[in-house]
């Protein structure tokens, strides 16, 4: 089993009664801190778990964040091949994540057994993973990269090794456009980037042509196009903190207009809707942790993440790789 919940003899006890509401960011520090433990959380999750978190960050930051941290316990606020990220780095660590449905359709849409047949089709490539895919996936890969990073890493590779980029398609093409390498594309898709209505985007640069476009490159080339700036999430939060711009249209998870405006409180923000305007650019994944989940993980100290050890050690190669190449 990759990836799993152990219940030890603490978790098994019996829980606590969850605080009131008003209580709980409270409570959750507190706990936190008898625990040794440490609060990781993505842009993308509620603003309530980003105001209590330690730390906040995008793949590269949280990966850099648990490779260095001190604390015994690190609880993550994302998803699970964030969390299992994590673990690899920490075997010794005990990794919650507040709930174990909290998914990704990247890593889903990527299973190890179709990857490994996609590899020994191309046995001659290098094959670089976005950090969006499973431990197994990891442990067949050379190199990890994310958003930040993807086109700073496939630049450094030697220019007559041919490349398989997985598994996220339209980041792919993106940095195959930006570092100038050809690379074999595995054809998936972020189910939330991939949700954006162009028509909706059209029209809010009809209603604010002052407005600059942020968007993330996991979104379709035609969204792409129409963008003034494209970087990874945390790119994106330095664009609208360093630009002249007044206002932005942002085409990426809503999660992170919480730090944008807490960055630049002056300037303004639109969220693009989803096709017929629903709300399907929230990544429905990152949405499960809430407070109450995130204090009974902490209180049971359950789930947590547990892992082969073969798998750990084979996934943990490209992402030492990936740490000690990016700049």
């Amino acid at each position: 089993m990759v990836f799993a919940a152990s219940q030890s003899t603490a978790s098994r006890s019996a829980a606590h009664p969850i605080p009131p509401p008003g209580e709980l960011p409270g409570a959750i520090r507190a706990l936190a801190r008898e625990r040794n433990a440490v609060i990781l959380a993505h842009y993308y999750q509620d603003d309530a778990i980003q105001d209590v978190a330690d730390f906040i960050g995008d793949s590269l930051e949280l990966a850099r964040k648990a490779a260095s941290t001190d604390a015994d316990v690190i609880v993550f606020c994302g998803v699970h091949f964030m969390a299992e990220t994590a673990k690899i780095l920490n075997p010794t660590k005990t990794v919650l994540l507040p709930d174990l449905a909290a998914g990704c359709s990247l890593a889903d849409a990527c299973p190890a057994d179709a990857f490994a047949a996609f590899r020994a089709e191309h046995p001659e490539h290098f094959a670089v993973s976005y950090i969006n895919c499973s431990a197994a996936v990891k442990a067949q890969s050379d190199l990890i990269c994310t958003s930040s990073n993807a086109v700073d890493l496939v630049k450094q590779l030697p220019a007559d090794r041919p490349i398989l980029f997985g598994p996220d398609e339209n980041l792919g093409r993106w940095v195959q456009a930006q570092s100038g390498r050809t690379l074999t594309l595995w054809p998936g898709s972020c189910q939330v980037h991939v949700a954006f209505s162009e028509q909706a985007l059209l029209q809010l640069k009809l209603e604010h042509p002052e407005a600059e476009v942020l968007a993330h490159p996991e979104c379709q080339q035609h969204l792409l196009d129409l963008a003034d700036f494209i970087g990874s999430t945390s790119k994106l939060l330095h664009r609208a903190e360093e630009s002249d711009a007044a206002s932005f249209i942002v085409l990426t998870e809503p999660g992170i207009l919480h730090q944008m405006r807490l960055k630049v409180p002056h300037k303004q923000f639109f969220e693009v809707p989803g096709a017929d305007g629903c709300s399907c650019n929230a990544c429905p994944y990152m949405r499960l942790n809430t407070l109450e989940k995130l204090w009974q993980c902490l209180d049971r100290m359950a789930p947590e993440i547990v892992m082969e050890e073969e798998v750990r050690l084979k996934a943990l190669a490209p992402i030492e790789r990936m740490l000690a190449m990016s700049r």
